[in-house]
């Protein structure tokens, strides 16, 4: 890469990643609202960090940027794997989301495990984790403290948003190292760690390739054609690609923009349906002065706010960089140093690998901050 796209690859992390956490802690609040609710308090649709229940304060992300967050630390890792030689191994991911796990069920950290994310105390809190994760991750531990066989595909029939919502990081891993095609693929096989539906996994898939495609300069509509045909080579891809083509369908019609459109696309708590809507609101308004306009669509309606509203600020914040990002919820999200923290770590990994990995391996500050397993 040449200095001016590696910035311009570093802008669409951040604005990919701090845009779903901004989707997320604005949507996060009324998760569980009826939308005529919402609208009645928030006419122009929700367009401020509101506080939530259990005490929440305004800005306060969920367990989706949650385990994005660990998404991309498994990513950075499996990167620092590739050193001995045996490839890219998606399955360290899995071994990031038993570090999630982790802070779902203790108080602090508990000193046994290693790299940086995990001993960030402010982790350490459910923010309404979807069962589904926690039940295939407990599974896979079978009985003991922690998974100690990493990458077997969870056992159930969950197509649960719970997959997608943290898919967006494999697509931005660069071109140069990697395809579409394995974007897609490995998010799908990342998503099955938790939820085995096969739509699950797909929306999973397909949400990785739309970023990876932004992230490589295509503009929305081009990036779905990509994905949309794609997404056809697979077994059991009906429902995905009927709930992508509803929402270009929708997004093109001269339908209302409101809560009543939004809910013709589902609640967004299956997979599928949550990746409609969060497409449909990025599609609703395209341009980078509309951020905060596809926000708000995204999250009013009655249903999984937070997903839907994560998903469309990573499409937006891939498509346009982090300067698109509404200002004054930039600055009040929860957690923003250390979501901008690791989107920076991501791209150094992927781009000034040399520089990073040196000969001594182990004893390298890089690699006690990112262990490679």
């Amino acid at each position: 890469m040449t200095r001016e796209s590696d910035e311009a690859y570093r802008s669409r992390a951040r604005g990919c990643l701090l845009g779903g956490a901004i989707g997320d802690a604005l949507g996060g609040p009324i998760e569980f609202d009826d939308g005529r609710t919402i609208v009645a308090k928030h006419p122009g649709g929700l367009r401020e960090f509101v506080a939530g229940g259990a005490n929440w304060p305004p800005g306060t992300v969920t367990d989706d940027t949650q385990m994005t967050l660990f998404t991309v630390e498994g990513l950075i890792r499996a990167g620092v794997r590739t050193d001995r030689g045996i490839g890219f191994t998606v399955a360290v991911v899995q071994h990031a989301y038993d570090r999630w796990l982790d802070t779902q069920l203790l108080s602090a950290p508990s000193g046994e495990r290693d790299g940086w994310l995990q001993a960030e105390q402010w982790l350490y809190v459910r923010r309404a984790p979807g069962n589904t994760c926690l039940s295939a991750l407990s599974q896979a531990r079978n009985g003991e403290d922690r998974i100690r066989q990493f990458g077997e595909q969870a056992v159930n029939d969950s197509k649960g948003c719970g997959g997608v919502m943290r898919a967006a990081p494999f697509g931005l891993l660069p071109a140069t190292w990697f395809d579409v095609e394995w974007a897609f693929d490995a998010a799908a096989q990342a998503a099955g760690y938790t939820h085995g539906h096969p739509t699950g996994k797909l929306a999973s898939g397909a949400l990785a390739a739309i970023v990876h495609q932004l992230c490589q300069g295509a503009d929305l509509n081009a990036a779905l054609d990509t994905t949309e045909a794609l997404l056809a080579r697979y077994p059991d891809h009906e429902e995905t690609s009927i709930a992508l083509a509803r929402a270009r369908q929708t997004a093109a019609s001269d339908l209302g923009r409101g809560p009543v459109t939004v809910e013709q696309l589902g609640g967004g708590w299956i997979a599928e349906e949550a990746l409609s809507i969060g497409v449909y609101a990025a599609l609703a308004y395209p341009e980078p002065e509309q951020f905060l306009d596809a926000l708000a669509l995204a999250v009013t309606h009655s249903g999984d706010s937070d997903s839907t509203g994560a998903i469309c600020g990573n499409l937006l914040g891939a498509l346009h960089g982090e300067t698109a990002l509404p200002a004054e919820l930039v600055y009040a999200v929860e957690g923003r140093g250390t979501i901008l923290e690791l989107a920076d770590d991501l791209v150094l990994e992927f781009t000034q690998t040399a520089r990073l990995h040196s000969e001594y391996g182990p004893q390298t500050a890089w690699i006690r901050r990112y262990p490679g397993w």
